[in-house]
């Protein structure tokens, strides 16, 4: 595993590769929670903005405090939310600037296995929400082929190139959520697989995005020769076969988990 650490800077780029995944698996994931309306809500790891928006659309809830350590992320997200209901700041998963009993929700959307100490973010999850209350994450299936960008990144390693990967991939395992929350000793403890699909206008659509909005694959592309790049492109474009239309039609996997703290 490559011990390079994986930044989201650009929101613009994120939310044109992974905003439409986000807000899809988000719907899912909002559905399974089923939870009433006014919650005060923290979205540890918010990124651009995306899945907390759609809690806000969603839930309707009271109060909700978007953490991330990305400033670019950060003026993405503030630029996007329009209903003056989130805050948006920097901070870290694995120390959240807020006092015990904070809040009735904790969320954490696509982010876990960026933790670099994944026990320690659920941890502070459980600390900061009220007893009773819900703390829960999605997480694309990293290990199981999930990733919406695995063909691509899947042809690289098999060319030979490196990809600089999450620090805790394994967390997004099923197994690996269920410890965490029991390890942390949330209650009621539940896990689903989440199945999403995103249509792309074409194959060149597909690739641009993951180029720009993925920090892992477009670090690999760029180190690069300009043949391995060509041939690289070729190998994704016949594994992945198009519609009548030229349209991309790709699938991708997460893992969700919910439980009560006590």
């Amino acid at each position: 595993m490559a011990e390079r650490q994986i930044r989201f800077e650009d929101g613009a780029s994120y939310e044109a590769m992974m905003g439409v995944w986000s807000r899809s698996a988000g719907e899912v994931f909002l559905d399974w929670l089923d939870l009433p309306k006014g919650l005060r809500c923290v979205d540890v790891g918010c990124g651009n903005g995306a899945f907390t928006e759609l809690l806000v659309e969603r839930c309707a809830p009271s109060e909700v405090k978007g953490i991330d350590p990305s400033e670019g992320q950060l003026a993405f997200a503030r630029k996007r939310h329009t209903a003056n209901i989130a805050e948006f700041q920097l901070g870290d998963a694995m120390a959240l600037p807020f006092p015990d009993n904070s809040f009735d929700l904790a969320t954490m959307a696509l982010v876990i296995f960026f933790v670099p100490d994944p026990a320690k973010g659920v941890a502070e999850m459980t600390r900061v929400v009220r007893a009773g209350s819900t703390v829960a994450a999605y997480a694309w299936d990293l290990p199981g082929g999930g990733f919406p960008l695995e063909p691509l990144l899947s042809e690289v390693r098999a060319m030979g190139h490196t990809v600089p990967q999450p620090p805790s991939a394994d967390a997004s395992r099923v197994v690996a959520l269920r410890g965490l929350w029991t390890g942390a000793g949330l209650t009621a403890v539940e896990t689903r697989e989440i199945t999403v699909e995103r249509t792309y206008r074409d194959f060149d659509e597909f690739w641009t995005t993951s180029i720009r909005g993925s920090p892992s694959f477009s670090a690999a592309v760029a180190a690069m020769p300009q043949d391995d790049i060509a041939q690289l492109k070729k190998r994704v474009r016949d594994k992945l076969p198009t519609d009548a239309a030229g349209r991309l039609v790709r699938s991708a996997r997460a893992n969700a988990v919910k439980g009560r703290v006590p």
